[in-house]
């Protein structure tokens, strides 16, 4: 293996890189229109309803805030824990960290409904809500990644690479705990409280961020024909095919949790036998689409020999991931709330009981895909100008145990 592989910047000239950012940048002012009309004409025009508050875009939103945190995993292998097999892996990693984040909040800001007031959220501070230490964490994971990417592109910070890497890593922890932690503290709904939100957002990180990173590699190699080997591919699969398996592992063990506690057996009926289009995606999106179906390609042998099932597999741990973040946050919404547990009371006519009827409207869902949209053109243009991608990820260049043929 090559000590020193080196890093070069695509040459970005042809009519289909052109073609991509147009696209992007077509997606991206089409999600800005979308923020301007639901501005312009109010709440009504979205889904949106008294009941359920944190409609697609906020889907989108943790998606990306979660996956940025997971995509960093690939850099945090190589400097936290010393792993040079994934080192000329590490920069796109951070790029792409930062990216995914830059596009999750790019939602979480147009869709507040006042975005100028998120000055109040950055300059005066309640230390007991975990809204306002997230507001904490997403500033510190961008100043924190980018000196680790300053280390790791810098060759006279280079002995510093290590320690930054290492506190990316807690950092970044920290980050997904604390969004896990705003459903998990929610004691209100049914869905939501539950301690185990917090480490089950950890690693839905992992899975959801690898397989956004698998995607882009693959992408980034094969339309600049540079080289990438089975050596860091197959690694990166197998990988992914644990970390598909630990989210299935978390989410059985949140079911069964719920399950065992009384309080919560209504809500675990609803998602998991009569909960309708909720139960529908859990069942057939969140377990099967992504999770089943992508361990069998991982796991395969004849079947993980292509690479193209392989991206494929990727791309349903992706869409089984934002169907879970759906499940979570709007099947959490629906379900009714129990104002006053273990108490009877006289109901209304006002929605009492009922579970809350929730349909994205295009102004939302194109909100949500700007989200994608930004942090595909940040790291696509990114790619362009700055040297984040080896030359070769060839097996006899990065493959300690490569022997020529």
């Amino acid at each position: 293996m090559k000590k020193n592989i080196p890093f070069l910047a695509i040459e970005g000239r042809s009519s289909s890189y052109y073609s991509l950012l147009a696209l992007l940048g077509a997606f991206i002012l089409a999600s800005l229109g979308a923020f301007y009309y639901m501005e312009h004409h109010g709440h009504y025009v979205t889904g949106m309803s008294n009941q359920i508050v944190w409609g697609i875009p906020h889907v989108f939103a943790v998606f990306l805030i979660v996956a940025a945190s997971g995509i960093l995993n690939v850099a945090s292998i190589s400097s936290a824990f010393n792993k040079k097999a994934y080192k000329p892996l590490a920069r796109l990693s951070a790029l792409a960290a930062i990216a995914l984040l830059a596009g999750g909040l790019m939602i979480l800001v147009l869709d507040l409904g006042r975005p100028e007031r998120l000055v109040i959220a950055m300059t005066y501070y309640n230390l007991k809500s975990i809204f306002a230490w997230n507001m904490l964490l997403y500033n510190g994971f961008f100043a924190i990644v980018i000196i680790y990417l300053w280390t790791m592109m810098q060759r006279n910070l280079g002995k510093y690479t290590r320690i930054a890497g290492t506190a990316a890593f807690l950092w970044r922890l920290a980050l997904t705990t604390g969004t896990g932690s705003i459903f998990g503290f929610i004691v209100a709904r049914q869905g939501y409280d539950a301690a185990i939100m917090a480490p089950m957002f950890v690693i839905m990180s992992f899975s959801f961020g690898l397989a956004i990173y698998i995607l882009i590699l693959m992408a980034s190699y094969n339309w600049t024909d540079r080289p990438l080997g089975d050596a860091i591919f197959n690694r990166l699969k197998n990988l992914l095919g644990v970390f598909v398996a630990a989210v299935l592992y978390f989410v059985t063990v949140y079911h069964l949790t719920n399950l065992y506690e009384a309080q919560h057996h209504d809500f675990e009926m609803f998602i998991l036998k009569d909960g309708g289009i909720y139960t529908q995606l859990f069942w057939v999106g969140q377990i099967i689409i992504g999770g089943i179906i992508p361990l069998i390609i991982f796991y395969t042998p004849s079947l993980a020999k292509s690479r193209g099932l392989v991206g494929f597999g990727a791309l349903l741990v992706i869409i089984g991931g934002l169907i879970q973040v759906y499940g979570i946050i709007i099947g959490g919404q629906a379900f009714p709330m129990t104002i006053f547990p273990g108490k009877e009371v006289i109901e209304t006519t006002f929605a009492d009981g009922a579970i809350a009827t929730y349909i994205p409207t295009l102004a939302e869902t194109l909100l949500g895909l700007g989200g994608f949209a930004v942090a595909l053109f940040l790291i696509a243009f990114c790619v362009k100008i700055m040297d984040f991608l080896p030359a070769s990820l060839a097996d006899k260049d990065v493959d300690p145990h490569y022997k020529a043929s």
